[in-house]
């Protein structure tokens, strides 16, 4: 366990809330005009992977945070 404070945890919330805030807006721009006319189980299903995507890299991000090793 750490004992002293660090900066790669606000920096890496930073980081987080970014990357988020413009996947979200790329998401909210470009897949409507893709998939807008598809049949809306289809959507549900595209929305659905799309909402879960981002957490495959988050596991490593938050062990750069904690531990300063992306391993």
């Amino acid at each position: 366990m750490r004992t002293e404070p660090t900066w790669r945890i606000p920096v890496g919330i930073l980081i987080l809330i970014v990357a988020l805030v413009a996947y979200a807006l790329v998401i909210a721009r470009y897949v409507p005009e893709l998939i807008g006319d598809w049949h809306v189980a289809f959507q549900t299903i595209v929305y659905l992977v799309l909402g879960v995507i981002w957490l495959l890299p988050l596991r490593h991000f938050l062990v750069w945070m904690e531990t300063g090793s992306a391993k």
